[in-house]
């Protein structure tokens, strides 16, 4: 900028380009000041939309946390009203109608079977011949029993030689995952499949113990919790092998609050990584807690790793991305919502540029839908014969525009982030297994990030390790078809006589029975 001179100059030639150089810092102080106002006014549109707009990706999921809370049984109840199965409106005159059915119960459920008959005095008809059972009509209910608790008692027997002085001999309990403690498989089962799977605060676990007359006090159930994340440790490093044995690797982090981490601020915020991978029979999605969020964690955690990395636009994966053998991707889900953010900030009822970009994107996906079911090789020559010509029509446009659009409004920040990532997004072209977007490694985070909303945060470094550790167990085991409970109760009572690689390796998700008695 251009300041004032105390003196003018006298020579017209000096004075004329003075003035000159006045006017253009003048304009370019009102143009700066216009680029101001407009980024203030994207910024409080964008705010408005967030706090009060509907979500642009907002999930189909049930379970999802965008659903509203207070009112979801009024609102569930009104949008899908329950129908009998087989159930059938009959109308005088009208054709039969079908109504909707309810999904079938599990047939791997055990049932109870009630039989109902006619009274002994209905049996005998008007004409005084005894009815006779010609058929039958079946219908099922769900019934539920309530928590059952019981106490285990060991008791073991000692035998003496009365023939002689030798010493008695105590019969061999089997051995317990937690000596000493009065917790059973069952009890640490439902504990971890409570917190990590239902996101059960342990104080509410807590209180569920006490309304059964059990008085077992938080910081006891935090001990085992921590203790069963040490003893399944061996089962997470086979895991952590199996997923660096993966062609293409997912990964994402999230905050995490720990209160008294050494030497640390309790509101020093910390790290939840998430990496998910592996073959497509044998899926794994581990959680890693740090403190940190420097680029030394990936390069710890994916330590030997050859392959693709999904990730987003954080630096902090690029160390890990330069090394030898590994080929970065990027998201377009990522690159989507930075023009859906753009779109939201146009004038109302205008088309622009941000809708351009997005056809084009959409159009992508729409092609990943059609090859869905495709094989690898068959997605690979739809992706090179209608995505590759997609593609360069975007990038054309891309160059094209972004010389023309200032880059701190909404609609720069997108073309900017398109333009920065291009190499890593269109590299999943490049074969018909890798992936278009970075969605697997959110859906792997979101139990974690709907679970913080119940417990907000971990008292110790030690609590943070345990959940990262008993988080990867549960959601591996989910994402290969496993409940968890039983399938933790499965691993907890068989750890403790595991003694080598091929025990532990038995005990992986997927190398366990898919269905096992509760």
């Amino acid at each position: 900028m251009i300041s004032m001179p105390e003196t003018l100059p006298e020579d017209p030639a000096a004075l004329k380009q003075l003035l000159a150089e006045l006017l253009s810092s003048a304009q370019e102080l009102a143009k700066d000041k216009d680029g101001q106002i407009e980024r203030l006014r994207e910024q409080n549109a964008l705010l408005i939309q967030r706090l009060f707009g509907r979500k642009s990706e907002q999930s189909s999921d049930p379970d999802s946390p965008q659903l509203e809370i207070f009112n979801e049984a009024e609102n569930l109840a009104e949008a899908t009203p329950e129908a009998p199965v087989d159930a059938v409106e009959e109308d005088a005159g009208a054709p039969t109608k079908r109504r909707g059915k309810r999904t079938p119960l599990p047939a791997e459920l055990p049932r109870l079977v009630v039989t109902h008959e006619l009274p002994e005095h209905e049996l005998t008809c008007a004409c005084g011949c005894r009815k006779q059972v010609i058929g039958e009509e079946t219908s099922e209910q769900l019934d539920i029993i309530p928590m059952q608790i019981r106490v285990i008692r060991h008791v073991r027997k000692t035998y003496a030689c009365r023939g002689c002085e030798s010493a008695p001999v105590t019969a061999d309990k089997p051995a317990q995952l937690l000596e000493k403690s009065m917790a059973s498989p069952s009890v640490l089962a439902m504990l971890l499949t409570s917190k990590y799977a239902d996101g059960l605060p342990l104080y509410r676990f807590e209180k569920v113990l006490s309304r059964h007359g059990i008085d077992i006090p938080r910081q006891t159930l935090a001990r085992w919790v921590i203790r069963c994340g040490e003893q399944l440790q061996p089962v997470l490093n086979l895991m952590r092998d199996t997923l660096l044995d993966s062609p293409v690797i997912h990964c994402d982090e999230t905050r995490v609050q720990v209160l008294k981490e050494p030497e640390r601020d309790p509101s020093s915020q910390s790290w939840m990584w998430v990496q998910t991978g592996g073959p497509p029979d044998k899926p794994v999605i581990l959680f890693d807690y740090t403190t940190s969020r420097a680029q030394e964690v990936p390069l710890r955690l994916l330590d030997g790793y050859r392959g693709y990395l999904m990730t987003d636009d954080y630096a902090g994966y690029n160390a890990v991305a330069a090394q030898d053998g590994i080929e970065r991707l990027a998201c377009w889900a990522h690159a989507r919502r930075k023009f859906i953010e753009a779109q939201k900030v146009q004038p109302k009822g205008k088309t622009g540029r941000a809708d351009i970009a997005l056809g084009l994107i959409n159009k992508l996906y729409g092609i990943e839908r059609e090859l869905k079911d495709a094989s690898a090789e068959q997605r690979h020559r739809g992706r090179q014969q209608h995505s590759q010509p997609l593609l360069e029509q975007l990038k054309t446009w891309l160059e094209k525009t972004l010389p023309q659009v200032t880059a701190q409004n909404a609609l720069g920040k997108a073309l900017s982030y398109l333009a920065r990532n291009w190499s890593r997004l269109e590299r999943y072209i490049e074969a018909g297994h890798l992936p278009i977007d970075n969605n697997a490694a959110e859906r792997a985070i979101r139990p974690f990030v709907i679970g913080r909303k119940n417990w907000l945060f971990s008292d110790t470094p030690k609590g943070a390790t345990a959940s990262a550790q008993l988080y990867s167990l549960v959601e591996t085991a989910k994402a290969n078809g496993q409940e968890p409970y039983a399938w933790l109760r499965y691993v907890l009572e068989r750890l403790p006589q595991a003694n080598s690689v091929e025990d532990y390796n038995a005990l992986l998700p997927w190398n366990c029975p898919p269905a096992m008695p509760l």
